[in-house]
């Protein structure tokens, strides 16, 4: 048998993240109870301090519940440009101690270190070194968790938070999975919590009592995965970065609306941050598609192919109102997002296309939009509608 050489994976995520940037831009927010997914009542909680957290605010959670749990708390809006620029600031930090870096999300990661130890020292000195370089060019802190593979990797970044380090030796694998809380498996919902405590499971270790043909016809699939976590196996490599499918953006509105003035307004508005995150991304894309959720929580999407790829605001922007003014809006809407996807690298644009020569104009104003904004913020300008 082929023995399987031992792995040191790193998982890293930044703590309250979203939040801490938001008291890291204006410091008299610190140390208050501050609640990321805006101000109104219709959205979700996308992060919150750990001042709100303590008020029983958590992500996810509705505006509205938040708002009746911590009255008292500072409720902002997302700030996506301003959060994705730090992440890549991260990213690039982490860049520096592998090549094996695979973003799960905007403020976490993984990374396998297994062959950065002869040149930056163990896993422990690794890590501390790249929390000292978050916190000196960010200012922001992380948690990381060490272990042999992803799984316990990401389950031990929660063990001690913020700014907490969790080391899950080999040896540790057993004693740490017999006590560990199901909820905290990545995955597990509340149902599946639920039906793992009908069969008196309440720790991962419990798992054990059961082979993996009685898992699996209890919980499907899924129940083959939940057996090699009993164990603690996770094979899984670390992935680099994905590639991007899509982008997007969308809102909830404060309330229902059959405005088509304001819902074309909108739809710019969604359509210049799209065309903007492409443009950080380098990236251009055909296909447009626009996203109208209605006041009865119906759904309606549609999209249109265009003949060359994009990143212009304007061209999003018409296609997207396009597709708006085609759609039958007999009730009123709740929800608008622009979307675009079929994408491809900006180097694979042809330099002296009629498309581009047409386009020269536009893409001057682009440009200089952007740099307006890296230098002085998102909300600074704005395209007159």
């Amino acid at each position: 048998m082929v023995k399987i050489p031992a792995r040191t994976i790193l998982h890293i995520d930044m703590d309250a993240f979203f939040a801490a940037i938001e008291m890291l831009d204006s410091p008299h927010l610190k140390g208050k109870p501050v609640i990321v997914g805006g101000s109104g009542n219709r959205g979700v909680v996308s992060t919150a301090s750990y001042e709100a957290r303590r008020f029983g605010v958590c992500s996810a959670m509705p505006i509205f519940k938040a708002k009746g749990k911590c009255p008292q708390g500072i409720f902002l809006p997302v700030r996506k440009e301003r959060y994705g620029e730090v992440s890549k600031k991260i990213l690039d930090i982490l860049k520096d101690f592998t090549p094996l870096v695979e973003p799960v999300s905007i403020d976490e990661a993984y990374l396998d270190i297994t062959g950065s130890e002869a040149l930056f020292g163990n896993a422990e000195e690794i890590a501390g070194h790249i929390k000292t370089r978050i916190a000196k060019e960010t200012g922001l802190t992380c948690s990381i968790g060490i272990a042999p593979n992803k799984f316990l990797a990401k389950v031990a970044s929660e063990m001690h938070k913020p700014d907490g380090l969790t080391i899950i030796s080999v040896d540790e694998v057993d004693t740490f999975l017999s006590r560990l809380p199901i909820e905290r498996i990545p995955g597990v919902g509340k149902r599946t919590v639920e039906g793992l405590r009908h069969y008196g499971i309440k720790a991962v270790g419990d798992l054990k009592r059961f082979n993996k043909e009685q898992l699996i016809r209890w919980f499907g699939a899924f129940g083959s995965r939940l057996h090699e976590l009993a164990h603690g196996r996770d094979d899984s490599a670390v992935v680099l970065e994905r590639e991007i499918k899509s982008l997007s953006s969308e809102e909830t509105l404060e309330s229902d609306t059959e405005d088509l003035a304001y819902l074309k307004h909108l739809v710019g508005s969604h359509a210049e941050k799209v065309s903007w995150r492409l443009r950080q991304e380098e990236l251009k894309g055909r296909t447009i598609t626009l996203k109208i959720k209605f006041e009865d929580f119906s759904e309606m999407s549609k999209g249109l192919t265009i003949a060359h790829s994009t990143d212009s605001t304007k061209i999003i922007s018409d296609s997207a109102t396009e597709l708006l003014l085609d759609c039958p809006l007999k009730r009123r809407v709740r929800l608008v997002g622009v979307a675009v996807s079929n994408l491809e690298g900006t180097k694979r644009e042809s330099q002296g296309s009629l498309f581009m020569q047409e386009g020269e104009k536009e893409r001057k104003t682009d440009k200089a939009l952007d740099e307006i904004r890296k230098k002085f913020g998102g909300k600074v300008i704005k395209r007159g509608r």
